[in-house]
Order: structure tokens, then C-alpha cells, then sequence
């Protein structure tokens, strides 16, 4: 009897041993693969990571990962370090540092990533910090040479057939932007975009003066001797204190007319109000500068492209908390172009703001309350920023778009059908640790283009056939 009680208890040993180190293992697993999440910037976007987020207060989840993960956090900011380091070592040599092959569903892309010799983004003062509103950068072709501006005013470039060696090997190109803000007495806030059209070279550009922030646009011809900037077309709309809600975007439109888009700088009034600018896409006459409004009741709209030949505006513009959207105007049909903002979002208020919206707000879609609905919104936010359209080429066998995001360090590609208003398929290319600025696309080379704010980089793609 004695012996039968002494198995029972050395096996119920044994069975407790196990069982902890089971647990023991699971939890070095866990502890491994969140550290990895931790070290390389989780896909925010990701259902347990979300899920996650939302039953634990923000409070604890910052307490865990300043402590429990402060080994991998760590080694996560040494490498970031070294990797700028690096970056300042090689100065405008624009060395690839990194080359990857992603796979998305049965496609594979080669990505490479070169230093764009900016200033990074500092995440640690918070996105919408405005020290960081100097370090969004834009980037965009012009014939055989790739520009880009830093959110400081620097201007850079070098031939686009570098993209294809190991260094980019950028120009500097001076400009005046500094003599204008000491010749009037301004202050910079950020440059918003660059655009190129007829070899003349156009930014939006935030700025300070004695009457609060306000975003204008300025052009010159462009000379590679230096670039001397003037006043193409102010708002005169002026907000008092700093926020991200600006727009900015310009792009060619029909009639010698080019699109700018404006966001509604916290002016809850204004995107309703066809008498101001704010929350607005509108066209510009290049010669008479007369204007005229394509659209109305956006909140901050930071994509802009327009499909001539379909004669529809595209547009991403930021949600509120969740409910960023992908918006067509197709300019054929006659409708009432109100995009809904501040009267309907798919996303949510933040908290220091739901007293500010009706009840209806954020429950029913835009076309049940006689706005114009968006053919795609991602809810969570996936920080979208700008969007390109592509037509049977190697990216796309019939007619995509290409959306950048800043949050989700993503490219999400929409799939349209032949009428152009409904999304076929979706796909979406990952980039850890890279908020995607700007994109564009190259026809002789064949590579998507784009600018991560992060390092900051410039990165292509290209899909290997």
C-alpha cells in the first residue's frame, strides 16, 4: 500500500514538473515572439495586437513594455542608432542599406532601401509633435532626375537610373525658401508637397505669421543653379495653433489647372462653409490663378491623384479615430460634391471632441445622410497618406491604385473593375518600420517609389517576374 502511495505521488510530481515546464517554455515562446513584435514595431494593424489594445488600459500596456521588454527594446534603438550612424556617415552618398524579397499571395517584390539624407521622425515626441511637422518629407520624378524636399525647405536630387546601382549619389539644389521666410517675417511650420509641371516646380508650404498658421503655394522655374521661389497662391485662412490637419497635396489637372487639397485645421465649421478653404480640394488656373472648388466637407486630405481620361478625382483623406477613406469623385456626374466631414465619418470622436458632433454622426453611412460615400475606409486607421492610379502594366493587369499609409507601414493596393467603381481585389505590402510618406512611379524603370520617414529612406519596388 505504502509503495502504491509513493507512485501516486512521485507521478503526480512528475505530471506538476511537466506541467510547469510547459509553461515555462510557452512563456519563453511568448516572451520571444513578442519581444521580436516589440523590437521590429508590430503591425498595428494586427486583430490580437488590437485586440489586445482594447482590454488593456494604454497605461499598463506602456508599463509592460518599458519593463518587462527592456532588453529587446534595447537592442531595437542600438540597431535603429547604428543604422543612423551609418546614415551620417555616408552623407549624400544615398547607400541601399537594406534588400529584401516579400512575397504577397503569389506575387514576389524586391525591395531595396536607400538613406535619404533628411532628418528622421521622432515617434518619441508623438506623430503630431510639431518639431515633426519639419520632418515630412516628399519626393517626386521629373523626367531623368528624382527630387525631394525635406520638411525643413532642403532640396536634393540625382539621376533616377541611380535607383538601379548601389548609391543614389544626391545633388544638393539651393533654394531661396530661407530668404522668404526672413524677407516677411515668417516662421516655417513644414513644407506639405512637391510637384512638378512644364519644368516648373510648385510646394505647398505652412507658415507662421502675426496672423496664426496658414498653407500657401509657391513655384519657380526650375534652375539647378538654385531655385527661386514666389508666391503662386495664398488661402488667407489662418488657425491660431498648431495641428496636423493641413493637406497640402497638388497635382495636374485638366485646362492647364492643377488640384490642391486643404485640410480643415481643426475648423469644425469650415469643410460645410463653400466660402472658405478649409476641408476643400480645389482647381487652380495656372495663369489667372482663378480658382474653382471640386469638393467639399473633407477632413484632411493627404492623396490626391486625377484620372484624366475617367475624368474622376481620387483622393485619401484621414479619419478621426479609425474610418481613414478612399474617395472618387467622378467629375461626369452631376451631384452635390460634399464628402460629408464634420457631419459623417465611419471612424470615432477622440475624447476631447465627441461633444462637438451630432448623434448621427458616426452611426449611419454617408449616403444615408446625403453625402457622397467612399469606395473603400479602413477602420483602424491605417494613417493613409498618397495614392497613385496604375493601368495594365507589371504591377497591375486592369486598373489599381496604390495607397501609402504612415501608421500601418503599408502599401494597401485596390483592384477596380472596368467601370471603376467597384473594388475586385485588395493586397497589401508590409514595411516594418517604415511610415510611408510619399509614392510615385517610374514607367522607364519600372519601380514603385517611395519615402519612409522613419530612417528616413527612399525605397523601390519591383515585381520580380
Amino acid at each position: 500500500m505504502f509503495n502504491i502511495t509513493m507512485k501516486v505521488i512521485n507521478l503526480k510530481k512528475k505530471i506538476i514538473l511537466t506541467f510547469i515546464l510547459i509553461i515555462i517554455a510557452l512563456g519563453v515562446y511568448i516572451f520571444a515572439k513578442v519581444s521580436d513584435i516589440v523590437r521590429h514595431d508590430y503591425d498595428k494593424q494586427n486583430k490580437v495586437i488590437l485586440f489586445i489594445k482594447s482590454i488593456i488600459s494604454p497605461h499598463y500596456l506602456k508599463i509592460v513594455r518599458d519593463n518587462v521588454f527592456f532588453i529587446s527594446k534595447l537592442k531595437a534603438k542600438n540597431e535603429f542608432l547604428e543604422l543612423q550612424v551609418e546614415k551620417y556617415e555616408q552623407g549624400n552618398e544615398g547607400q541601399k542599406f537594406n534588400s529584401q524579397i516579400v512575397k504577397v499571395g503569389e506575387t514576389d517584390y524586391e525591395i531595396n532601401y536607400f538613406f535619404l539624407p533628411f532628418k528622421r521622425l521622432d515617434l518619441n515626441l508623438g506623430w503630431n509633435a510639431e518639431i515633426n511637422s519639419l520632418r515630412a518629407h516628399y519626393a517626386e520624378i521629373n523626367n531623368e532626375k528624382m527630387f525631394s524636399i525635406s520638411g525643413e525647405g532642403k532640396t536634393v536630387y540625382f539621376d533616377k537610373k541611380n535607383f538601379l546601382k548601389e548609391q543614389l549619389k544626391f545633388k544638393e539644389l539651393p533654394n531661396n525658401i530661407n530668404e522668404i521666410l526672413e524677407k516677411n517675417n515668417l516662421q516655417l511650420i513644414g513644407i506639405r508637397d512637391l510637384f512638378f509641371y512644364n519644368n516648373q516646380i510648385f510646394i505647398s508650404m505652412m507658415i507662421k505669421n502675426e496672423n496664426g498658421i496658414t498653407i500657401n503655394i509657391y513655384n519657380a522655374d526650375l534652375n539647378y543653379k538654385k531655385i527661386n521661389f514666389k508666391s503662386f497662391f495664398e488661402t488667407k485662412e489662418y488657425w491660431k495653433n498648431y495641428n496636423v490637419f493641413s493637406g497640402g497635396r497638388l497635382e495636374k489637372y485638366k485646362d492647364n489647372k492643377i488640384l490642391f487639397s486643404i485640410g480643415f485645421a481643426k475648423n469644425y465649421d469650415a469643410p460645410q462653409d463653400k466660402n472658405s478653404f478649409l476641408g476643400k480640394i480645389i482647381a487652380i488656373d495656372l495663369n489667372s490663378k482663378n480658382y474653382e472648388l471640386i469638393s467639399y466637407g473633407h477632413r484632411n486630405p493627404q492623396g490626391l491623384y486625377f484620372h484624366e481620361d475617367k475624368n474622376v478625382v481620387i483622393n485619401t483623406e484621414h479619419g478621426p479615430k479609425g474610418g481613414d477613406e478612399v474617395n472618387l469623385n467622378f467629375l461626369n456626374l452631376v451631384e452635390d460634391k460634399n464628402f460629408g466631414w464634420p457631419r459623417v465619418s465611419y471612424g470615432n470622436p477622440y475624447p476631447d471632441e465627441a461633444k462637438l458632433f451630432d448623434s448621427d454622426t458616426f452611426k449611419k453611412s454617408h449616403k444615408e445622410l446625403g453625402f457622397i460615400e467612399p469606395i473603400k475606409y479602413y477602420d483602424p486607421s491605417i494613417g493613409i497618406s498618397e495614392v497613385i492610379y496604375l493601368n495594365r502594366n507589371s504591377f497591375c493587369a486592369s486598373d489599381c491604385i496604390w495607397i501609402s499609409s504612415l501608421r500601418a507601414n503599408s502599401i494597401y493596393i485596390l483592384e477596380f473593375d472596368e467601370d471603376f467603381k467597384k473594388v475586385i481585389n485588395k493586397e497589401r505590402i508590409y514595411l516594418k518600420g517604415h511610415r510611408i510618406r510619399d509614392i510615385d512611379y517610374d514607367k522607364d524603370l519600372d519601380l514603385i517609389i517611395l519615402l519612409g520617414e522613419n530612417i528616413p529612406a527612399l525605397i523601390t519596388i519591383k515585381k520580380i517576374v
